[in-house]
């Protein structure tokens, strides 16, 4: 989703343009005319190696992969081929796509393979922005169904407890500006952080007010949570990274990091809820 809306955001610059991509047909007639496509997967060194081949700058992702065994060994899978294409190509800038709350550590679930990842790419030497991200307001849309059918979202998260919040376009804006300034070095993180800090309450207020339908939390604890997104298909060991991510939110995992003035972005919840959420409920 984040990859999408940088290219969307870049698409238009004077830059020369590579993307690593499994299905090139699904990019848009328009995308595949304007870019230079590397068929394949990023966690392979062949396929890496070839799209860093004079790039100068990179935005560096993993795709989440509910089926995994291993959260952090599925991220150093992606990470260590990077690392090795960025050193051979000579990459001069990476910009990745993190989480708030590095210095939490090693407890915060599907969270703390991103602070590994950070870790990888840094010890490259390479110029790097870690973005840095609260919860994401895109999370809402997986309860689509919930919402229409019960009038409720569902999850493992405390009621009363705040979250910070972002919009995946406000993170592929900061993140297309630094793919598009050659300006920058060091290494550092950029926190990615939307104007509203709101509990799972205070959302469901919100979504109630933007879907002129009664929406409620229902908060549902962390073993339940992990059996249920285990019945939905996910990994044990996925789905116990949900919930101690869930955990680690409750514990402020992002507090630190998140009242940074100049880090806010321009998404209100209730704009995305108006733009975003309305539409896929009404769908």
């Amino acid at each position: 989703m984040i990859g999408h809306q940088v290219l969307d955001d870049i698409l238009d610059s004077a830059e020369t343009i590579g993307v690593i991509a499994r299905d090139p047909s699904r990019l848009s007639m328009r995308v595949r005319e304007r870019i230079e496509v590397v068929q394949g997967a990023h966690n392979d060194i062949s396929v890496v190696t070839e799209a860093f081949t004079g790039a100068a700058s990179v935005l560096w992702l993993v795709p989440p992969n509910p089926h995994a065994q291993n959260a952090e060994d599925y991220y150093l899978d992606f990470g260590r081929p990077a690392c090795e294409a960025i050193r051979s190509q000579g990459v001069k800038r990476v910009i990745g796509v993190s989480s708030l709350g590095r210095e939490f550590g090693k407890n915060a679930g599907l969270l703390s393979p991103a602070y590994v990842m950070d870790d990888l790419i840094e010890s490259t030497g390479v110029s790097h922005r870690a973005l840095r991200m609260p919860f994401f307001m895109e999370n809402m849309l997986n309860q689509v169904e919930a919402i229409k059918s019960k009038g409720m979202i569902l999850l493992a998260n405390s009621a009363d407890r705040n979250l910070s919040t972002v919009a995946t376009r406000d993170i592929a804006t900061v993140a297309a500006e630094l793919l598009l300034d050659d300006s920058w070095s060091g290494q550092s993180g950029v926190p990615v952080v939307g104007p509203d800090d709101l509990s799972p309450n205070d959302m469901a207020k919100v979504m109630s007010e933007v879907l002129e339908r009664p929406v409620r939390f229902q908060q549902v604890p962390g073993p339940d949570y992990k059996t249920a997104m285990m019945q939905y298909g996910m990994s044990e060991a996925w789905a116990q990274g949900l919930a101690d991510m869930a955990e680690a939110q409750n514990k402020g995992v992002y507090d630190a990091e998140s009242d940074t003035p100049q880090s806010t972005t321009p998404t209100s919840f209730r704009q995305w809820c108006e733009e975003v959420l309305r539409p896929a409920v009404l769908a």
